[in-house]
């Protein structure tokens, strides 16, 4: 019985444990490192690429409900159209008293644009170099209704309103070099010097703002050759009342030419970038595809070559007593584990790349779970599907074929 017993055991191979298994699977990888990193590196590439993709698409999706969260949905932009001839129209100078009147209106704010006035660093700036910056007439309330922060200097008021002082929109200040308001802070606007007072943040809802030059309503009355006319009516209403205002502030603004007043709501572009946004998603995330398939192929390359030139090693396993199910689990474990470096890789990658330019764009970084998992789990099926065949044609191998094979 002890005989039969032993023979028994020396015909019944051993198991193989998990332990067993993640070192014959990686003994390919560490004895050819620099192609496991290549194959690896297709895969790493393509999660890379789709979960950068993702993230950066929830980090600016984020940015977007943070801003709309911070400067609301309830803003409204009414300005002039044209006529049925095209030419341009002008909204009655009690536009925005009319639109006040409105019981679910909360705030109401304008500005006008100075015509033939142009902002500069210097007076000996040439006059063509205007920077596309607009001169803009400015209520002193503007700064609250549309929601706008002063990162420097301070806004507008009764009093600097009827003096040469100027507020700057961030990206005027860039173009213009200014980095910090002061009073010996100058610019020359219409032929004269502007002290200016105030520099402001970038403003979501009404980028028009973030080019100009804003100074005061009666400054530009009584010395720049302002009309007095309003070219935007900003209007802030109650959250419940948008869409019913939305319908009656052109007849509000122009009883007499409705037709003639265009009415918008600035949150309404946020949200359409978002959609825009999706839709270039969604054609990236199919590019980052189309990189973790090459890169499956790549691994599945890699794993042909490798049981073409470990015939030897498989055919000296096999007459040790290895069976084919065994050599079957060491090469699709190698192909699993190289497939999952560059997933791993890959992900890391990706996520680096989602935190760097979200920091850089001062947006809120995002990296969904589902993409990271998603990823990991996409690399294990590559693996599992690139490692398939060259496993079944190891196990295929007979230990006499195997070794007589030079």
């Amino acid at each position: 019985m002890k005989a039969a017993h032993s023979i028994e055991r020396l015909t019944t191979p051993d198991r193989l444990r998990a332990a067993d298994v993640l070192r014959v699977g990686s003994a390919g990888l560490r004895t050819r490192p620099m192609r496991a990193f290549l194959s690896a590196l297709g895969i790493a590439i393509g999660i890379a690429a789709m979960l950068s993709v993702v993230g950066l698409a929830a980090s600016s999706s984020e940015n977007i409900n943070r801003q709309l969260d911070r400067f609301g949905t309830n803003l409204l932009r009414v300005s002039p159209g044209e006529t049925v001839l095209g030419e341009a129209v002008n909204l009655p100078p009690d536009a925005s008293a009319m639109i006040g009147r409105i019981d679910a209106v909360t705030s109401v704010s304008t500005t006008g644009t100075v015509r033939d006035a142009h902002v500069y660093r210097s007076d000996r700036v040439p006059a063509a170099l205007t920077g596309s910056i607009s001169v803009l007439a400015a209520r002193t309330d503007l700064l609250g209704t549309v929601g706008a922060d002063v990162m420097s200097g301070t806004w507008l008021n009764e009093a600097t309103a009827r003096y040469p002082a100027v507020v700057l929109g961030s990206r005027a200040a860039g173009r213009l070099g200014i980095g910090a308001a002061g009073p010996d802070v100058q610019v020359w606007l219409a032929n004269r010097w502007f002290t200016v007072i105030g520099l402001l943040g970038p403003v979501p809802l009404a980028p028009e703002l973030d080019t100009a030059a804003l100074v005061g309503w009666p400054l530009a009355t009584s010395d720049l050759h302002f009309d007095g006319s309003a070219t935007t009516v900003y209007t802030r209403t109650r959250d419940d009342a948008v869409a019913a205002v939305s319908k009656i502030l052109a007849a509000t603004a122009d009883p007499r030419h409705p037709d003639e007043v265009k009415v918008s709501r600035p949150s309404d572009v946020l949200l359409a970038r978002a959609t825009t946004d999706a839709a270039l998603r969604a054609l990236l995330i199919g590019l980052g595809g189309v990189s973790l398939l090459v890169g499956g192929i790549g691994v599945a390359n890699t794993m042909i070559i490798s049981v073409l030139e470990r015939r030897a090693e498989i055919g000296l396993r096999r007459s040790l007593g290895a069976t084919r199910g065994q050599v079957r689990v060491q090469f699709l474990a190698e192909s699993l584990l190289l497939s999952a470096l560059g997933g791993v890789g890959g992900a890391l990658l990706g996520v680096l790349v989602t935190v760097g330019f979200a920091t850089a764009n001062d947006w809120p970084a995002v990296v969904p779970a589902w993409a990271s998992g998603g990823g990991i789990v996409a690399t294990l099926i590559i693996g599992t599907c690139a490692g398939v065949y060259p496993a079944w044609r190891a196990a295929r191998l007979s230990p006499t074929e195997a070794l007589a094979t030079p």
